[in-house]
């Protein structure tokens, strides 16, 4: 099912910086980064942010969501580096990034990336984002329009706009109040246990979901000393986040957004968020998908990333 299928929503789917250089433990447990991108750290906003770099031309930003780190976009950073400069951060507190006790609430979050290419010298980026993620892209181009080009907003919602109590994801409302001294002893070397929840509930099919390898990976990653604890303030500022973003949605976006959504998932819920704050909206439903975008659907997804970074 494709929402709103017009001719440019079709194309989206036929198409089916004296930085610290730093090694990763997310993407050392898988090899390494792609070809031709680099690791490094940056001092930013009060903390550290770990990316990954790579290619050249007008830069995209690429922000990963809860459960999963920057190692998810792994297979459309080559891609996208064949014509841009492609940043792959991990939010603070996860990843290889630093887990200081605050600052997890998203326009906080947002202001962390915008230092970030800042430093590297971008004064324009495209912004990407998925699950958690989008709600830092969203917070992203609302306080920084004019460096903001284009926005993509991949499968979850927007806390404080529109219906946002109602949406698909508060089935698991437990989760947004997991937090606190018993709820981290709990999950204390049983991270993957705890994700798999995630990767396999919120999947279409939990068979061809989050593959195992990156499992792996992402359980590693939020195992790490505080990263579990960091994971949690991501939920934790729900109510800030609902308080900022209604206020940001006041003023419209105007810059092209594209929303993916996975049929199983958040379905049309977070494309009519988006013309609720934004002005020039493209919604595409990936028919099938559950939450995972990438993962389940990279065939229908991948392409139609690329072709609307272009």
């Amino acid at each position: 099912m494709i929402n709103d299928l017009t001719p440019s929503r079709r194309s989206l789917l036929a198409g089916a910086a004296a930085l610290t250089l730093a090694a990763a433990p997310v993407f050392a447990a898988t090899g390494k980064v792609p070809a031709g991108f680099r690791e490094a750290d940056a001092e930013v906003n009060g903390t550290r942010i770990h990316y990954a770099i790579g290619g050249q031309g007008s830069a995209i930003v690429l922000l990963h969501g809860y459960a999963q780190t920057s190692h998810m976009w792994t297979p459309l950073m080559p891609l996208l580096a064949k014509n841009h400069t492609v940043i792959v951060p991990d939010l603070r507190g996860a990843g290889a990034s630093a887990k200081p006790e605050g600052g997890y609430d998203k326009k906080t979050l947002a202001v962390d990336i915008h230092d970030l290419v800042t430093q590297l010298g971008f004064d324009k980026v495209q912004v990407v984002g998925h699950d958690i993620g989008l709600m830092v892209a969203y917070a992203f181009a609302a306080q920084f329009p004019q460096a903001t080009e284009r926005l993509v907003l991949m499968d979850a919602f927007l806390p404080g706009i529109g219906n946002w109590k109602d949406v698909w994801l508060l089935r698991d409302l437990w989760h947004f109040h997991f937090y606190g001294p018993t709820p981290l002893a709990l999950v204390a070397g049983r991270e993957r246990i705890y994700f798999e929840h995630f990767w396999n509930d919120f999947a279409a099919d939990p068979k061809h979901s989050v593959s195992e390898e990156d499992r792996q990976v992402y359980a590693a990653a939020y195992a790490q000393p505080g990263g579990m604890k960091a994971g949690f303030e991501y939920f934790r500022n729900f109510e800030k986040d609902a308080a900022d973003f209604a206020a940001l949605a006041e003023t419209k976006l105007t810059m092209p957004v594209l929303v993916l959504t996975g049929e199983k998932a958040s379905g049309t819920v977070l494309i009519d968020q988006t013309r609720l704050v934004a002005q020039n909206v493209e919604g595409v439903i990936i028919p099938g998908s559950g939450h995972w975008l990438i993962d389940e659907a990279p065939a229908l997804v991948i392409p139609a990333l690329v072709n609307f970074l272009k």
